[in-house]
């Protein structure tokens, strides 16, 4: 799936922002506060469906898919410097690479969680409640152990 375009019409690809409340603000549409992962999963299963590609779309294949599309994100990063791979999104070569790739490893994803009836917002919530009492903070900043 690398050869997607860099964003759906009317999007401007993600950019860090300074300030959250910009999220907030974002305008309605395709990249609005009507873009919901329910959406997505629909847009994506509807592009299957019309190629008939539903039929390969099982969990196994869709994981192996997602390991290779994590395994090109991963790729862009792999010689880099911690330096050079912090300022990865100042070229927009090299910006528009990473965010191809991270909307591969999300579509495949999004279309897992799909296929398994997993809702991918409620399992991270969970996972993240249960790494906050696995790893309690220590108001140290350095609870790793």
């Amino acid at each position: 799936m690398s050869d997607s375009p860099s964003s759906p019409a009317g999007c401007e690809p993600a950019r860090p922002r300074p300030d959250a409340s910009a999220a907030r603000s974002a305008p309605a549409g395709p990249c609005g506060p009507d873009l919901t992962v329910a959406r997505l999963q629909r847009r994506l299963a509807e592009f299957a469906a019309a190629r008939d590609w539903g039929q390969y779309h099982t969990p196994k294949n869709l994981a192996a898919a997602l390991s290779v599309e994590a395994g090109e994100l991963v790729e862009i990063f792999q010689w880099l410097t911690p330096e050079e791979s912090a300022r990865v999104m100042e070229s927009p070569a090299s910006a528009h690479r990473v965010e191809d790739e991270v909307a591969d490893v999300l579509s495949y994803l999004l279309q897992f969680c799909e296929v398994l009836g997993i809702d991918a917002l409620k399992a991270l919530a969970a996972k993240i409640e249960r790494n906050e009492k696995r790893f309690p903070s220590t108001g140290s900043g350095h609870s790793m152990k």
